[in-house]
């Protein structure tokens, strides 16, 4: 039984959770416990908080902090958090799939879901930097980036059968909810960020709404992979030391069977800083390939790809539709990086003709 949270956060419930998973001996207790909240504004369908201990009798090899990540307090986003299963995805992810990848993750204390609550106790990497949309990626954050997803992606091309807890991006709860949200959010994104919308949106909202249903089966025609499913800054943190990881990548509450592209494209298009996109598109794009080509994966040739991508992009807006135009934006830093994605995408909207495809 998940307890109420934050305030659930006590020595007694973490010390039986650590117990019951091996990280505390039984002759070692969690005595204090000081609870922090960060990530504000970053997170929009979790709380996180930083947990940190201290311990009475054997510490073994139980963490001095915690990293807690727990249900949204705010109730529109909870509700939609439930709507897309989006608790059950990221526990199942962590303790089901992410075994099987070799995606640089945070190490598991615990992953739980009771009902609409869920708790995930994870390592603590505040020491990392965390991916800062409102900044956008460099050259480098983006490389990183793409081998992760290379990580991600090369386990199971063409093997998701078995996944079927994963929804696909099309014909599922997933593509009707992304559907229906489109149709709510897409008011409230001209109204919250027209001063960022490119007017071709506003020119072709309608017949991209129109044709949702066909464009989410494009983007899951076969082959299909394990997709992120939310492949932003937000959810990268970056090593400043020697000793770390490149690239570490969080928050698996939307895990979708899909094209990779679509991750991809979601990152160079949503999250890379333009001007570096401008100019390193390509090589990006090529760097995919070249990783899943080492991992015996031939993903199609320099057009294809290309074509692909495109294609991924012009999709992509339905994420800016239904994030910006349907969640809380009352928080300001919410409200800032969801205008640099919305003014990103509207760029490479511009850029690369986007809506040509229609």
């Amino acid at each position: 039984m998940i307890p109420d949270l934050p305030r659930g956060f006590t020595p007694s419930f973490l010390t039986k959770q650590l117990q019951q998973n091996g990280y505390l001996p039984l002759d070692g207790t969690v005595h204090t416990v000081s609870a922090s909240n960060i990530g504000d504004g970053t997170g929009m369908m979790a709380e996180i908080a930083k947990l940190d201990l201290q311990y009475k009798g054997n510490q073994g090899s139980a963490p001095p902090s915690l990293i807690a990540k727990f249900a949204s307090q705010n109730p529109t986003n909870r509700e939609i958090a439930t709507a897309y299963n989006l608790y059950e995805r990221e526990t199942r992810f962590l303790s089901e799939l992410d075994p099987l990848t070799d995606v640089q993750t945070p190490v598991t204390y615990l992953s739980a879901l009771d009902g609409d609550r869920f708790l995930i106790l994870m390592e603590d990497l505040t020491d990392y930097d965390v991916g800062s949309q409102v900044v956008g990626a460099t050259l480098s954050e983006s490389e990183l980036a793409i081998d992760q997803l290379v990580k991600l992606h090369a386990p199971f091309w063409g093997k998701v059968d078995s996944i079927d807890w994963v929804p696909h991006i099309a014909n599922s709860y997933h593509a009707d909810n992304m559907q229906s949200l489109a149709s709510v959010g897409a008011g409230g994104l001209i109204e919250k960020f027209g001063d960022y919308l490119t007017p071709l949106y506003l020119e072709h909202q309608a017949s991209f709404l129109e044709r949702l249903p066909e464009l989410q089966a494009g983007m899951d025609e076969a082959p299909i992979t394990l997709c992120h499913g939310d492949y932003r800054m937000e959810n990268l943190l970056y090593g400043n030391q020697p000793h770390q990881n490149d690239a570490t990548v969080i928050d698996w509450q939307g895990p979708l069977r899909a094209r990779g592209m679509n991750d991809v494209a979601l990152f160079l298009g949503q999250s890379t800083q333009t001007d570096v996109r401008r100019s390193h598109e390509q090589a990006l794009i090529d760097r995919y390939a070249s990783g899943l080509k080492d991992a015996g994966i031939d993903a199609g040739d320099s057009m294809e790809l290309w074509n692909e991508y495109l294609y991924s992009l012009l999709y992509n807006w339905v994420y800016v539709t239904v994030v910006a135009g349907t969640l809380d934006t009352s928080n300001a830093t919410a409200f800032a990086w969801m205008a640099q994605m919305v003014a990103r995408q509207s760029a490479v909207t511009e850029d690369l003709a986007l809506f040509d495809q229609l």
